[in-house]
Parts: C-alpha cells; sequence; structure tokens
C-alpha cells in the first residue's frame, strides 16, 4: 500500500505539470493496481484526486503566444516600415490567423504565420510560405495591396484577407455575408485595437494613414 501511495504521489506530480488540461480521476483494483485517467466516462470506481485548474492552461498558451510574438517582432516592424502599413494590423492578423504559429497550415492549405494561399504566396514573391520572413512581408503586402484596393477601409480590407476582394465587391462593398467572414472582422479588429493600446505595433500605428475604420 506504502509503495502504491508513493507511485501514486509521484503520478500525481506528473500530472500537475503545466501541461495537464483536465481532472485526474483513479481508483485502485482488487490486485492493489492504480488506474488514472482523465476521461473517467462514467465509471463508477473512479474517484476525482486532482482537479487541474483551467486558467493555468490559458495562460501559458498565452505566454506561449506572447513569446512568439515577441520574437517576430523585428520582421513585422520591417514588413510595416517597408509597406506601410501598421504593425497593429499585422500582428491582429498574424494572432487571427495562426496565433503566430509559423509552421501552421490551414484545412484549405492556407501556409504559415499569415495564413497564406499558395496563389497569393506566388503573386507577392513568396517562395517558401513556411519562412516567417516571406511570410510576413507577403501577407503585409497583401494588407497594403487590399487597403489600397478598398480606399483605406479597414473593414473591407479584413474582410477581403478572409473572403477575397471580389466576394467584397459583389457584396456591394460590404462585408460578405458568410459566417466565417463576418466573425474573422471584428476578431481581427479586437486584436488591433488591442495591441493599439497596449503598445504593441505602436511604432507601425504612426504609419497607418491607409488605414480608416469605416462605419458599420
Amino acid at each position: 500500500m506504502r509503495a502504491a501511495l508513493l507511485a501514486l504521489g509521484l503520478v500525481l506530480m506528473t500530472l500537475a505539470a503545466p501541461a495537464a488540461q483536465a481532472d485526474i480521476y483513479a481508483y485502485t483494483d482488487s490486485n492493489g493496481v492504480i488506474h488514472m485517467t482523465n476521461v473517467p466516462q462514467g465509471n463508477p470506481q473512479y474517484r476525482m484526486v486532482m482537479r487541474t485548474p483551467r486558467m493555468a492552461v490559458a495562460a501559458a498558451r498565452a505566454s506561449f503566444n506572447r513569446q512568439a510574438r515577441e520574437r517576430y517582432q523585428p520582421l513585422v516592424a520591417a514588413a510595416a516600415a517597408r509597406f506601410g502599413v501598421s504593425q497593429a494590423l499585422i500582428n491582429a492578423v498574424i494572432s487571427a490567423e495562426s496565433g503566430y504559429n509559423a509552421g501552421a497550415v490551414s484545412p484549405k492549405g492556407a501556409m504559415g504565420l499569415m495564413q497564406l494561399m499558395p496563389g497569393t504566396a506566388d503573386r507577392f514573391g513568396v517562395g517558401n510560405a513556411f519562412s516567417a520572413r516571406e511570410n510576413i512581408n507577403g501577407g503585409t503586402a497583401y494588407l497594403a495591396h487590399l487597403l489600397r484596393t478598398f480606399g483605406g477601409d479597414l473593414r473591407l480590407a479584413i474582410a477581403a484577407y478572409n473572403a477575397g476582394s471580389q466576394a467584397v465587391v459583389q457584396s456591394g462593398y460590404h462585408i460578405p455575408p458568410y459566417a466565417e467572414t463576418q466573425n474573422y472582422v471584428p476578431r481581427v479588429l479586437s486584436f488591433y485595437q488591442r495591441y493599439l493600446t497596449d503598445g504593441d505595433g505602436a511604432a507601425g500605428h504612426a504609419q497607418a494613414g491607409l488605414i480608416q475604420v469605416s462605419s458599420p
């Protein structure tokens, strides 16, 4: 029994690490073997032995995103200066598109930090969409193009980044009536406002002459 309790303690210490993402359940069978799971699936023998705080996982994920964002800021700043787009907007799109995961691939085939489709990557000279530098440059060049296309209207440029320019035009220069795009635009705008308020991309804000926010 003492050995079993020691083993249980060691396992709990492991499961208590920041990577743990669920409550832990356990029971000891007739042979003294401890069974543990985070998915008891209605087995009445299991009893909760540890509650994992969900906020710890969320905080760990947020911390990772902050570290990744900081790592890419020199590339973001360079792209902002080159193409005249706010750093805050570039960061907002990256946050919404990939969460700063340079290896991200969407089910539709969009790639990298700014989730460039193969055609868009080719159009803006991106040879390797998984290169952070190339991806950020290509995505920022695309944003600058969309801002010019839609007269600096931030909402329409963001909508076009998600749904394509033609969809915005066919919708009468309004946000297209697609659920994904309808959710995407306010999400990016929320990140954008937060980065402006928090100071992320503040240097790029001085170059935001192309940007205006239209009324809904």
